[in-house]
């Protein structure tokens, strides 16, 4: 968070960007969404710029689901069943 990496408080934070510590609590805490403005300003009163970029859309999770359309499901249950496992386990079969 640029605050935190700023060594701010959220008061001097507030201060600094001429808004109200209230509001940067709110947006820290995800109760509120800042415009593009102010998160420009919050980000410049901390040290920090905001730069955006187009990128291509992730698409993981649809290709995922178009390759696990053409298994059969027994596949796909395996699949499941033994990540599961391996995420329930150290990796040498203790679980944690």
């Amino acid at each position: 968070m640029a605050r935190i990496r700023a060594g701010m408080s959220q008061a001097d934070l507030a201060h600094a960007a001429k808004t109200s510590q209230p509001a940067v609590s709110a947006y820290e805490s995800g109760k509120r969404s800042p415009s593009v403005e102010t998160l420009t300003r919050l980000l410049a009163a901390a040290g920090f710029e905001l730069r955006m970029q187009l990128a291509n859309p992730d698409t993981h999770d649809a290709s995922r689901k178009k390759a696990e359309k053409l298994l059969p499901r027994s596949q796909v249950q395996g699949h499941i069943n033994r990540e599961g496992k391996r995420l329930r386990t150290d990796g040498r079969g203790k679980k944690t």
